[in-house]
């Protein structure tokens, strides 16, 4: 059976509840004032109008289902409705009369036809149909509604999750190519330098694919990225960058995304100067509200290093489509201080779910395109 043929929970509920309502009207219509006194009523005829409705009400189920199912789209709801007055009234008319034929062909319990009956057993159908239809059609308006709603928030997803891979695929070849830059300098600088630096980079990068996949990562996890990343710095600057990590233990499993810290870093050290003597600082702490804090002392380069504004802006962009509000840059004259808010790890992993859902949704897409 098809799935449009079968009636919905609100159909069927409806019908149980009213049918019995319904026997009784069209009782009184046929049999007047012996429904209070004669039980014949009640054990024959009763039960029999409850037959003749369970039909009819098939029937309109059949009907307007069909017409539901023909005619799906909220913008064709006018044309639907009026398709569906002029296919069911003409079904109820047909429903009524055969009620009224059939007890005055077969005399039930001494029925005779009556025009007025036959009216007054018209208009309980016509004020039925039009009750329960208006009710059955805002049932399913609403759920294609709901539907339409849901569709569009799964293409937002969707398109969120292109969006957050593309800034995502910036970062690797970004940081790689400007690691092979370091590396092309310390080979003509220090080759020893050269040879630890390579040996650090094939450990950082290989930690790298392996944690950016899904896009987020927990900051015990980014932590230790730092700390591997560190080690390439202090191969190529030596002690003019310092690193201080104050991490509550309890933020270990929230989440941020993946690479952000290395993404600050890199612009940290390539946007100010670097010297023995006057070291960069760079703190990075959390904070109550579940913030983690990456704060570094000022001191600007003369001359303005080249940028492809793959740093904050991807960073920003992230956060904004992942819906997750209090990421903050600050500066003054000694500080420059960026505010990472993170995401508590169920939250975390509902958003990674998603990304993963659309990222599945994709691929799937693409292999039916090949």
């Amino acid at each position: 059976m098809s799935k449009w043929n079968k009636p919905t929970k609100l159909q069927l509920h409806s019908f149980v509840a009213s049918m019995p309502i319904i026997s009784i009207l069209l009782n009184f219509i046929l049999f007047h004032d012996r429904l209070f006194h004669d039980i014949s009523i009640w054990l024959v005829s009763f039960p029999l109008i409850i037959v003749f409705g369970t039909g009819s009400w098939r029937g309109h189920v059949f009907i307007g289902n069909y017409i539901k199912h023909r005619f799906p789209e909220l913008k064709q709801t006018k044309k639907r409705i009026l398709i569906q007055a002029f296919c069911l009234l003409p079904f109820m008319s047909f429903s009524v009369t055969v009620i009224f034929f059939v007890y005055d062909v077969f005399h039930i319990l001494g029925y005779e036809f009556s025009r007025s009956d036959f009216q007054q057993g018209l208009i309980v159908g016509f004020c039925v149909n039009l009750i329960f239809e208006t009710l059955y059609e805002a049932d399913y308006v609403l759920d294609r509604y709901k539907e339409s709603v849901e569709e569009k928030q799964h293409m937002q997803q969707l398109s969120a999750f292109h969006e957050f891979d593309v800034l995502k695929n910036q970062v690797n070849p970004h940081f790689l190519f400007n690691c092979f830059n370091t590396l092309s300098s310390l080979i003509s600088e220090d080759k020893k330098k050269a040879e630890k630096f390579l040996n650090e980079l094939s450990k950082v990068y290989r930690y790298l694919l392996r944690n950016n996949e899904d896009g987020l990562s927990t900051v015990d996890n980014e932590i230790r990225f730092i700390r591997s990343y560190y080690q390439l710095l202090q191969t190529r600057h030596g002690e003019a960058v310092q690193l201080n990590l104050e991490i509550d233990r309890r933020y270990d499993s929230y989440m941020l995304p993946s690479l952000t810290l290395q993404l600050l870093i890199e612009n940290v050290v390539k946007h100010n100067v670097l010297s023995k003597n006057k070291p960069l600082v760079i703190d990075i702490f959390t904070t109550a509200g579940n913030k983690l804090v990456v704060n570094n002392n000022l001191q600007r380069r003369t001359v303005k290093a080249p940028s492809n504004r793959v740093g904050l802006e991807n960073i920003k962009a992230k956060y904004d489509l992942l819906k997750q509000p209090g990421f903050q840059v600050m500066e003054d004259e000694k500080n420059y201080t960026v505010v990472l808010p993170l995401i508590w790890n169920n939250n975390g992993e509902k958003k990674r779910a998603v990304l993963t859902e659309a990222k599945q949704f994709d691929m799937n897409n693409n292999s039916l395109l090949k």
